[in-house]
């Protein structure tokens, strides 16, 4: 190899390596400091998109698991109140056992009555006024509704061999909302409602109804109830499973409604029913609309007969009540679960996450010490080679 000044072989190859290596160690400090592997689209692109997903998962499952946190929280606020109207209707049942013993006058049942009377406005109140986050529980507006576009609908008429029936009441205050629910006859008799979402289905078999009675068909497992009547033809379980096959029922949020998001991604929901209270005789439900009238019939006439009805009025109410209280019980339970499996979830994916984007500190400790002997080696070498041309000056002649 030829002796050269112009252009030092031995200085360009010693800089470009003491270039790459103090790459790496400019490297390895970022990500020691920042403790992640990836900084950059480019230090890794695959990794950084698998990374970014995981992320936002990781984010919306934490996000989820407060949400049902607060779930929790609204779910206890409404039965705390409903354990107040139990205790109300529990001394309301005490005062209808003491105004049916016939050693009261109609003194004595005029101040019963006053209590009462007084304790069915405060159930009412109570419910008014129970409220999470500006939110009525259990004013009747956070309840699965049925939708319009349901063809089975209260009123709705029947007409086969045997007489007519028709609709007289939809409940689907327990069902899913925004939910199209499917009803189809697989034998003879029998009545099956299916969730078209989700394929869950139940099925009854039917009984035949009597001239001038009403049924009902309680789909409990989904949360959808239906009362026929007939007329005085009556209506056998083939028919009556006849006339509804076929039919749909279409469920719709209630105002403000009771949806948790209790997932990191769309369409993971719960929705829970806070079913209304009220004694004025207005909900719909025969338990506590049984109360109402019998409240009312002992404020018109104090006796020992409108007593007695009355303490089997308030077993129907407490049976309402505490049905409510069991299911949000169900509910809390549930959700108490849900954020069980989201911490479970939430510490894997926060772990594979970091298996991808986070920096082994090791490893890059090793990396950093390995890269900086090789720059202060680099620095040396490139220091010697750029003094090699000065051998030259010895071939010069001296004058």
């Amino acid at each position: 190899m030829g002796l050269q000044i112009n252009t030092n072989i031995m200085a360009i190859n010693a800089q470009h390596m003491l270039a790459m290596n103090s790459a790496k160690y400019a490297r390895a400090l970022e990500r020691l400091s920042s403790g992640l592997r990836i900084n950059r689209a480019a230090d890794d692109a695959a990794g950084l998109a698998v990374s970014e997903k995981l992320k936002a998962q990781v984010r919306g499952t934490e996000q989820a698991s407060r949400n049902a946190q607060d779930g929790i929280s609204m779910i206890q606020t409404g039965e705390g109140a409903l354990v107040e109207v139990d205790d109300m209707m529990q001394r309301m049942r005490e005062l209808a056992v003491e105004a049916a013993n016939g050693t009261l006058g109609a003194s004595d049942l005029g101040q019963i009555n006053q209590e009462l009377q007084q304790l069915q406005a405060e159930v009412t109140a109570v419910a008014q006024r129970t409220q999470f986050n500006g939110q009525n529980l259990l004013s009747g507006s956070l309840v699965t509704t049925q939708g319009a576009a349901s063809t089975v609908k209260v009123g709705a008429q029947y007409n086969t061999t045997g007489g007519n029936s028709s609709i007289v009441a939809v409940d689907v205050s327990k069902a899913a909302p925004n939910t199209t629910f499917n009803l189809t006859s697989p034998a003879a008799g029998q009545l099956t409602l299916t969730n078209a979402t989700t394929n869950v289905a139940q099925t009854l078999t039917l009984s035949n109804l009597a001239a001038n009675s009403t049924g009902t068909l309680n789909f409990a497992q989904i949360g959808v109830s239906l009362q026929v009547s007939t007329d005085a033809g009556g209506k056998t379980a083939n028919g009556l499973a006849t006339d509804l096959t076929g039919g749909t029922v279409i469920t719709a949020a209630g105002t403000g409604s009771a949806q948790f998001q209790v997932g990191a991604n769309a369409g993971n929901t719960l929705s829970v029913a806070f079913k209304e209270i009220d004694l004025t005789g207005a909900t719909g439900d025969t338990g506590l609309d049984g109360l109402a009238t019998a409240l009312t019939n002992f404020n018109t006439t104090q006796s020992a007969a409108n007593a007695t009805a009355l303490i089997t009025a308030v077993d129907g109410a407490l049976n309402s009540v505490n049905t409510q209280r069991a299911n949000l019980g169900a509910f809390q339970n549930r959700l108490e679960h849900n954020i069980n499996s989201l911490a479970v979830a939430d510490t894997n994916l926060n772990a594979s996450e970091s298996r991808i984007a986070d920096a082994d500190v090791a490893q890059e400790t090793t990396n950093m010490v390995s890269a900086q002997i090789l720059v202060q080696a680099g620095e040396s070498v490139l220091s010697q080679a750029n003094q090699a041309p000065q051998g030259a000056l010895s071939l010069l002649p001296r004058g």
